[in-house]
């Protein structure tokens, strides 16, 4: 195992409902009602898709960069007051840590979103961060986990990812990579390479090296 890699949003930290709420509070503004529903659409995307998808819901002529801008303004602001990991990511967090594998956060948020949640969790626990503003395609385009093992110099198959959305299992996937899933908002279906489970707390740095050694 050279390298694992973690999703942020709804991975690593609590921050899905975040999302529902700066959406909800946006399309507010926009005259339109938002729904857990319209949030489902977009889980693991991008925010030029978020943005996109709450103009065509809404009907409004706002232009798409100030929509982007208030999305923005939002979510580091609610997270930059704190967020929360999910169970289990930070023992585990750890646990790779204290035997040596370089450890990735790989995001389709934007940087600045990235840095404020990094600012609770702590920038020093991962080698790398690939966020949206490192890459011309996010999730899930392979692309955001192909940077990353290019990064840190390894081979994407002897990599682990650990993720949420379909998206995200996606990309890793269609990187070549082990992938652990951990649906949230959207169900993950098992297949050959993939692990799901309910939580991070039933996730041991064992269970990776064994997926590994179990990869086609």
């Amino acid at each position: 195992m050279e390298a694992v890699f973690f999703d942020m949003d709804g991975l690593l930290v609590d921050s899905e409902r975040v999302w529902l709420e700066i959406e909800t509070e946006v399309m507010g503004r926009l005259g339109a009602r938002w729904t857990p529903e319209h949030q489902a659409h977009l889980v693991g995307g991008s925010m030029e898709r978020t943005v996109g998808y709450m103009l065509a819901v809404s009907g409004s002529s706002v232009p798409g960069a100030t929509v982007r801008q208030w999305m923005l303004d939002g979510m580091v602001t609610r997270l930059s007051a704190g967020v929360r990991l999910m169970p289990g990511a930070s023992e585990l967090l750890d646990a790779v840590r204290a035997e040596g594998v370089p450890l990735g956060l790989v995001t389709s948020s934007l940087k600045e979103i990235a840095d404020a949640v990094l600012k609770g969790v702590g920038r020093d626990r991962f080698d790398i961060v690939v966020t949206a503003d490192d890459v011309s395609h996010t999730k899930p385009d392979p692309e955001p986990y192909l940077t990353a093992a290019a990064l840190l110099g390894v081979e994407p198959v002897r990599c682990v990812v650990l993720e949420d959305s379909p998206n995200g299992v996606a990309a890793a996937t269609a990187a070549g990579c082990a992938v652990v899933a951990v649906p949230n908002l959207l169900p993950v279906e098992p297949a050959p390479g993939r692990l799901v489970v309910s939580s991070l707390e039933e996730v041991a740095v064992a269970d990776l090296r064994a997926l590994l050694r179990a990869f086609p």
